[in-house]
């Protein structure tokens, strides 16, 4: 809070929430402190330098000022409001990653040649993945955070099933783009059940990502996540 811009925002925003886009409304240096957790002589400093940059207007009533934001200082607001949903929505569409290319344990073989999968996969994707997954290793907690910041968004869901044996989990895809690739080529899987920890991701295809790519154990691979193109 130490850009004065931003300070001047958050009042604004306060001031819009009472309803002080098209009215005056009534409020004390006191009440508006409590709101921006400040001292009052700072909230009465501020309103005057807003009132002095015509962000606000105000009139002097009894003990208490009224108060209309301005066609500026709203336009300050919604700027700002513009420039962050653009902001979020850009990171909801396409999430970036990098990562090291690791052997894995020989489970994405096993599950991806289990018929209940195939199945499902061919059924939801389009395709039977090859049989195997890539294995990566986050490079950094930006990144298995954003690894977890994934399922919040909608998923193609390969469910469950059973046989006679056991029971297999859920699986959650969410379409990739590899090796700089503009077109989506792999899926990024969340298994309800894994022996991996968050730091790994696995990644399947329609074909072998290391052959197709050229890939080896220890290569760098970035790779993006698309959380808003759900086939």
């Amino acid at each position: 809070m130490k850009d004065p811009k931003i300070k001047y925002i958050l009042i604004l925003s306060h001031l819009l929430i009472y309803g002080a886009r098209n009215n005056f409304i009534e409020i004390t240096t006191t009440e508006l402190a409590k709101k921006i957790n400040c001292s009052q002589q700072l909230a009465s400093k501020e309103l005057l330098d807003l009132e002095l940059i015509g962000l606000i207007e105000r009139n002097k009533n009894s003990k208490k000022f009224s108060i209309r934001v301005t066609e500026k200082g709203f336009q300050e607001v919604y700027n700002l409001y513009l420039f962050l949903k653009t902001s979020i929505e850009t990171f909801r569409k396409t999430m970036n990653f990098e990562g090291e290319i690791i052997s894995g344990m020989g489970e994405g073989s096993y599950y991806m040649s289990l018929p209940g999968y195939k199945q499902r996969f061919k059924e939801k994707l389009g395709y039977e993945p090859y049989p195997g997954t890539l294995n990566i290793k986050l490079n950094s907690k930006l990144y298995v955070d954003r690894k977890k910041e994934i399922l919040k968004f909608p998923a193609i869901l390969i469910d469950g099933f059973s046989d006679k044996m056991r029971t297999y989990g859920w699986v959650k895809c969410y379409p990739a783009l590899l090796n700089e690739s503009d077109d989506i080529n792999g899926m990024v899987l969340i298994l309800e059940r894994t022996h991996y920890d968050d730091t790994i991701i696995e990644i399947i295809a329609p074909f072998s990502i290391k052959d197709k790519f050229k890939l080896e154990n220890g290569d760098i691979i970035k790779f993006k996540v698309k959380t808003n193109n759900i086939l």
